[in-house]
């Protein structure tokens, strides 16, 4: 199951953050860098998030989230896809992205993720999003912008 997450709702909001450090922590490992945003972010900061949110959850368990912005009304921006690792490689990330695709449809689709982390690459690639750009953000660490659509 998919729906959109209420960050105010203290405990879900703790279940998020425990799966956001999880995932990327694993990210960081990928890497080799942990001064990733998110990985540092502590909970009043995640529920003061003006991001959207859909969880997918495993029975009662939120197992991932997506979260997403709108820079203009012609583009959807992925900000976060965090998949908790115990949960990793069944799909969860894909169905976020399929259903955030289904409920926000736009011509442009933005998303950018450590060049390092090859899972994550693979999946923008396999859905279609094409290398925009990379930017250094340390030394020997590059973050891959990636856009589909118009």
């Amino acid at each position: 199951m998919i729906t959109p997450l209420d960050l105010t709702d203290r405990a879900l909001a703790e279940r998020l953050l425990a799966i956001q450090h999880a995932a990327y922590a694993v990210e960081a490992g990928l890497i080799g860098f942990d001064g990733i945003p998110p990985l540092q972010e502590d909970l009043t900061n995640l529920m003061q998030s003006t991001e959207h949110w859909l969880g997918r959850y495993d029975g009662s368990t939120l197992v991932g989230a997506v979260a997403y912005e709108f820079p203009d009304d012609d583009t959807v921006e992925i900000s976060r896809l965090i998949v908790d690792p115990a949960h990793a490689r069944r799909g969860h990330g894909k169905a976020l992205l399929d259903e955030l695709d289904r409920l926000e449809p736009r011509p442009v689709s933005l998303v950018s993720t450590g060049s390092a982390n090859t899972p994550a690459v693979n999946l923008y690639k396999f859905r279609g999003y094409t290398e925009t750009g990379r930017l250094e953000v340390a030394p020997g660490i590059y973050i891959t912008q990636f856009s589909r659509g118009s």
